[in-house]
């Protein structure tokens, strides 16, 4: 059975085009997904309707066979899916082992040096890190979680190519070691073709590529 699965989605914005038109498609554990597509074709509405952050206005979505409304999307969000923001939504007053700490349930700093801050960045101030130091946080607090997905929006967006590269890789050994589903949207073939499984978003139709 798939982790997740969309069937029938349609979504349009207010008098606009529809964004996305009867995407069916399924997610399955252990495995990296990579979204592609051109800015504007609703990747992040894509990822925010797999998260509970939004509803479809047609179709259904579902974790483990079952509806993700009927659970309650708060209950969706907090217990199933943990989330990449391309703004970090960090808590601003704390430091990064503190960020980190409140979806972990194990010493959090070795996951932090792994992704490239130092002991002492791991203790500073969130806001007083540059912007690919809070991403590198934001990923880590995912990482820690025990959310059985994971939904990253342009996680190495403000990475160097090496860095966002080993991201990458940490990502797919979380699937591949950790039995997670992950999903990535990203504007790179080449950081596209690291994952399992590539899809493409265009003209409202998601397509394996």
């Amino acid at each position: 059975m798939a982790v997740l699965e969309m069937k029938e989605i349609f979504y349009a914005y207010e008098k606009g085009r529809p964004v996305l038109s009867n995407v069916n498609t399924q997610f399955d554990a252990g495995k990296m997904y990579a979204i592609l597509g051109p800015s504007g074709s609703g990747k992040t509405t894509l990822l925010s309707l797999i998260g509970g952050l939004d509803t479809p206005q047609k179709g259904e979505i579902l974790f483990e066979g079952g509806n993700i409304s009927q659970c309650g999307l708060a209950y969706h969000r907090r217990n199933h899916v943990s989330l990449i923001f391309q703004s970090y939504n960090l808590i601003d007053y704390m430091t990064p082992i503190e960020n980190v700490a409140l979806t972990a349930k194990k010493d959090v700093l070795p996951m932090l040096l792994r992704l490239g801050l130092t002991s002492g960045e791991a203790k500073r101030n969130v806001m007083k890190l540059s912007g690919g130091q809070q991403q590198r946080v934001a990923i880590a607090r995912a990482l820690a979680s025990d959310t059985p997905v994971i939904l990253a929006d342009e996680p190495t967006g403000n990475l160097d190519e090496d860095t966002a590269g080993k991201i990458m890789g940490i990502l797919k050994e979380s699937a591949h070691g950790l039995n997670k589903c992950v999903i990535v949207v990203t504007h790179s073939n080449e950081l596209a073709a690291q994952a399992d499984v590539v899809l493409s978003l265009k003209r409202g139709s998601l397509h394996t590529v």
